[in-house]
């Protein structure tokens, strides 16, 4: 029966971080990489049995790795202080620690990481439309085998191997308010723009001027978000904001 070890990255995360640890009831152990919190971080999740270490930002990525070097277990379970496991979720992975590699038809495979559905709660609702669902996350994964990669933002786990596939949902708490989503868009579309330049790519008029239209009708039409009602209309509005803000910055 594999240990799995659930590692979560922390800053300032006080009012988020218990939950999370509260939800990783099938996992061995709970390490939290904490960089420099200034509030009661790293005292709740010690309270909690988590064991903490404190590591100035690497990136995300990159401090996700140090998270998982840190684990008694190879089998890593990365979720992030804004997500829970599931009761669906935890069952699934506690009936894999007991059965191993097996799949929905009973077969042994050879998988070093798993996937699952994420869905997101948006200002009081759950979301299954606007192309944010399943938005499927590879989060358990062996670390001898797999590991996360991207420099910026939008970091996922880098498989070398076959990826098995879970049911239950992970559950992801992106924002806690209106403001709060906006101050996020403002600090991600400018890493985003800082991943583009570095990676060679130019500003583009047309994108600038094109990309936030074709956004708001992918993710309000093409992808259903409509039947979100009023937060499909803000998700695909919010989606369109981040694509003329990230197109701007390249241009500048």
């Amino acid at each position: 029966m594999p240990g799995i070890t659930a590692t979560i990255i922390t800053f300032n995360e006080e009012t988020r971080i218990a939950e999370a640890i509260a939800s990783l009831s099938c996992c061995d152990e709970v390490i939290v990489v904490d960089s420099g919190s200034t509030d009661g971080t790293r005292d709740i999740a010690r309270a909690l049995g988590a064991r903490v270490f404190e590591q100035e930002w690497l990136g995300y990525s990159r401090q996700k790795n140090f998270a998982a070097e840190q684990a008694d277990n190879d089998w890593i379970l990365s979720i992030d202080a804004d997500e829970r496991i599931s009761v669906e979720l935890a069952g699934e992975i506690a009936h894999w620690k007991l059965t191993g590699n097996t799949n929905s038809g009973g077969g042994i495979m050879t998988a070093w990481a798993w996937s699952m559905p994420r869905c997101a709660n948006y200002l009081g609702r759950w979301i299954r439309h606007s192309g944010w669902y399943p938005d499927r996350k590879v989060r358990l994964y062996h670390r001898r085998h797999c590991m996360f990669a991207g420099d910026f933002v939008h970091e996922s786990v880098r498989v070398h191997g076959v990826t098995g596939s879970f049911e239950g949902d992970l559950l992801h708490f992106p924002y806690r308010n209106w403001d709060d989503h906006l101050r996020r868009i403002d600090r991600y579309t400018e890493l985003a723009a800082q991943a583009s330049r570095s990676n060679g790519r130019r500003g583009n008029i047309l994108k600038l001027i094109l990309g936030p239209p074709t956004a708001f009708i992918k993710a309000f039409f093409l992808r259903g978000g409509f039947l979100d009602g009023w937060r499909g209309l803000a998700i695909a509005y919010m989606g369109a904001r981040y694509v003329f803000q990230r197109e701007f910055r390249i241009l500048r």
